[in-house]
């Protein structure tokens, strides 16, 4: 597979407010942006500047208070950050690099603003979008991209994370073919703040998903409090207890797991990109607090074992980053395997907690403060690490692709 080039140049902000080139931008080595195409890197320099300008100088009080600001949802859809890569509907029809790109710069700022895209643009609506009525599609997606709809996916349950196959929740269809659902997920995003839940539910026929408004009696949403990370995003539980639900309820168009799975691969596409996000911001905090560190009369940069920590990092992010590229440039090409998704998942949320926790230490003591960004985005990378396949749960997609035997049970 060749990788795919496109064209120049770009702006960084914080802390290094210099044009990204090979020598100008120390995270970018190889100068990748320059496989970017002018379009794709406007796109990434608007997102960035919205990061810079409304979560950076909020993140440490929103983290803290464990507060999701729900007024930038609607700035976020202004901006065409909801369901971007969903053509049709009033979604904005980007591509995928353009959605990996805007994924990256959000995580830069904070994996639980980059998490609100995803579950409102990757899942929720993707699940309409892919399996819903034209019915559900006008009802819903003009609103949800403009964030005066949200919506939420529920798939995992209490007792079933990486096996959904095992989902306890039902969905009973009645006489007059209305259905009747109960049971409980667990770790849904946005439920408590959400206007419409995706809820996959197992029926006679199979596992099939189902639009719940949630004012719907029998929905009760409770979230999800003393959390070590994502304190600036919103999980939840969720309780379903004989939630009736018109027959139009159902989205027609899938059985089975295949219809959440591939939304969790738009999803799990989203994250390699957004891991490398949070990567590069510790890095770049990291960097610059040890150029102006004194320590025995000199930067800690004039260090050797500094400077070594500091290579590794660089080199980590540009090989996730050019992963992504490469798989976005894929994705867009319409050739990519889900299991190539799996490599960057695994690859890129691995190696970027290492640079988080790494970055961590240059900070000494400080780095333990919500001042310096890398232990948030390292306690962060904790739940994205886990969250749409544990590493386990990809190495084992990758090593059945490779060796043909399947290992899952």
């Amino acid at each position: 597979m060749a990788l795919l080039k496109a064209k120049p140049k770009p702006k960084e902000t914080h802390p290094m407010t210099a044009t990204t080139t090979a020598t100008t931008d120390p995270s970018d080595l190889l100068d990748l942006a320059g496989l970017l195409t002018d379009e794709e890197l406007a796109l990434r320099d608007r997102v960035r500047s919205f990061v810079d300008e409304r979560i950076r100088p909020n993140i440490a009080e929103w983290y803290e208070g464990a507060i999701f600001p729900t007024e930038i949802v609607r700035e976020m859809g202004e901006l065409g950050l909801l369901g971007m890569h969903l053509q049709g509907y009033g979604c904005p029809g980007r591509s995928a690099v353009e959605y990996g790109l805007a994924a990256l710069e959000l995580e830069a700022g904070d994996s639980g603003l980059r998490t609100f895209v995803s579950v409102q643009g990757s899942l929720a609506m993707s699940a309409i979008h892919k399996f819903g009525s034209e019915e559900q599609k006008n009802r819903y997606l003009p609103g949800m991209a403009k964030g005066e709809i949200i919506g939420c996916f529920g798939l995992t349950e209490p007792t079933a994370g990486s096996d959904p196959a095992s989902m306890a929740t039902t969905a009973t269809r009645n006489a007059d073919g209305s259905w009747t659902l109960n049971g409980a997920k667990r770790w849904i995003g946005l439920a408590s703040i959400a206007d419409i839940a995706v809820i996959w539910a197992a029926t006679d026929d199979g596992i099939r998903g189902f639009l719940v408004p949630t004012d719907t009696p029998g929905f009760t949403a409770t979230p999800i409090e003393q959390k070590l990370s994502m304190r600036a995003s919103i999980q939840c539980d969720i309780d379903l207890e004989n939630v009736e639900l018109p027959a139009e309820a159902v989205l027609p168009e899938v059985t089975g797991l295949k219809g959440p799975f591939s939304c969790l691969n738009e999803a799990r596409y989203g994250i390699m990109w957004g891991a490398m996000g949070a990567a590069r911001d510790s890095f770049e905090v990291a960097l610059d607090y040890a150029q102006n560190r004194l320590q025995f009369d000199k930067p800690l940069t004039a260090y050797q074992i500094t400077q070594e920590k500091l290579v590794n990092m660089a080199l980590e992010i540009q090989k996730g980053t050019l992963l992504a590229i490469q798989t976005g440039r894929l994705k867009d090409a319409g050739t990519l395997e889900p299991v190539q998704i799996s490599v960057g998942k695994l690859n890129n949320c691995r190696e970027a907690i290492a640079i988080c926790r790494e970055a961590r230490t240059m900070l000494g003591g400080n780095g333990i403060t919500l001042e310096y960004s890398p232990l948030r985005h390292a306690n962060n990378l904790e739940s994205v690490r886990t969250y749409e396949g544990t590493d386990e749960v990809h190495t084992l997609i990758l090593g059945r692709h490779i060796t043909g035997e399947q290992a899952f049970r």
